[in-house]
């Protein structure tokens, strides 16, 4: 029983595991990035290209498909930090979730890596130079330190700031922007391309004139390292799952054959007084049957208490550089375990039937008279 409570404790636990990274990355993503952006067909250097804008008509047909909660405008631009001596290329992105947060003007948050190359904390000012026609010059206030965060995904080094100070920079007007994020709603994250594809037929069918060429690209088509990497974990949990199954029957099976060794002589007795091998073989399994749902029963409680230890502590944690997120991330999907326990449950009685088939080679003339 303890063997086989380990075990589900460990199959519970990895299934635990990489729902959480599954749910906390794609939630990371939606929330940052989004979950479909719409961009440029054609965009030149980042943050040169002319803005697009979107009318209220193609706006109001898209947030009103089904599964978009909403859709926000995203303005960037390139540019280049100096500090002392130090000279390093960034990417300023400017969002209305960060014009919310922050109010102060030329307020950016910085990720950790920029602070570590160039020595700015918060309150430090942060002289950027924007080369365009005109070379333009920005003394921005570092209001935040990111440790990680979904933004580090990007390749360049992305700093956030407000939608308006982003704008000012480009010389663009209320309304224009770089690209558009189309934030699903959690049920529909797995309608990703359908939606994709919807979205990208209304581009098509509004005037020319008003909308450039756009396009839409869905998260797991701009990361898609990411989700590479979150499919082969999942995999990895299904080679657990296997693994301990396995472990767990092949225990079990050395606990029947042990039970069975023991119990000879009542075998042959049974099969004396007319009871047959199927009957006999249906009494050990029954019994087997039971002590699997109880450690399956503690291994579950014990698993549980585990996720949901972590769930409240963030006991364990990560480097969120090379994980994304910064402590090891469970989500106890209830339909998922239930299913793990089920397969676990049936792969382990099927292994049982082996050790069963001894009792149809129990002779009960032999083990009657040796008795």
């Amino acid at each position: 029983m303890v063997s086989i409570a380990v075990s589900f404790v460990v199959m519970i636990v990895a299934v635990s595991v990489s729902s959480g990274f599954r749910f906390a990355i794609r939630d990371g993503i939606s929330e940052m990035m989004g979950d479909i952006g719409i961009l440029p067909a054609y965009r030149g250097v980042e943050g040169e290209e002319s803005p697009v804008s979107l009318s209220t008509e193609t706006m109001r047909a898209m947030t009103g498909y089904p599964g978009v909660a909403s859709l926000r405008p995203v303005a960037q631009r390139s540019g280049i930090v100096r500090c002392g001596d130090v000279i390093q290329g960034v990417l300023i992105r400017g969002t209305e979730a960060y014009s919310s947060s922050d109010t102060a003007a030329l307020g950016v948050t910085i990720p950790r890596r920029l602070a570590d190359i160039t020595g700015l904390g918060e309150g430090d000012e942060m002289l950027t130079y924007f080369i365009g026609e005109k070379v333009k010059v920005r003394k921005f206030t570092v209001r935040h330190v990111r440790d990680g965060g979904m933004l580090a995904l990007d390749e360049n080094i992305v700093v956030e700031a407000r939608l308006e100070d982003i704008r000012r920079v480009c010389g663009w007007e209320e309304g224009q922007c770089s690209s558009y994020e189309a934030v699903l709603s959690p049920s529909a994250r797995g309608r990703q391309d359908d939606i994709s594809a919807a979205l990208g037929t209304m581009l098509l069918a509004s005037p020319v004139e008003e909308e450039q060429s756009l396009m839409t690209v869905t998260a797991r088509g701009r990361y898609p390292q990411v989700f590479d990497w979150l499919d082969l974990l999942d995999f990895n949990v299904l080679f657990i799952l296997l693994l301990m199954t396995l472990v767990a029957g092949f225990n079990m099976i050395s606990g029947l054959l042990i039970l069975l060794f023991r119990n000879i002589s009542t075998i042959g007795l049974l099969k004396t007084l007319g009871m047959t091998g199927r009957a006999i073989a249906g009494v050990f399994l029954r019994a087997s049957s039971t002590l699997v749902f109880k450690a399956m029963a503690i291994g579950n409680g014990v698993a549980v208490l585990l996720c949901l230890l972590q769930q409240w502590t963030h006991l364990l944690r990560l480097n969120p550089e090379n994980y994304i997120v910064s402590y090891v991330p469970v989500h106890l999907d209830i339909p998922m375990i239930l299913t793990a326990d089920a397969f676990a449950y049936l792969g382990i009685m099927l292994l049982l039937l082996i050790p069963c088939l001894f009792i149809y080679r129990v002779d009960p003339a032999r083990t009657v008279k040796a008795e």
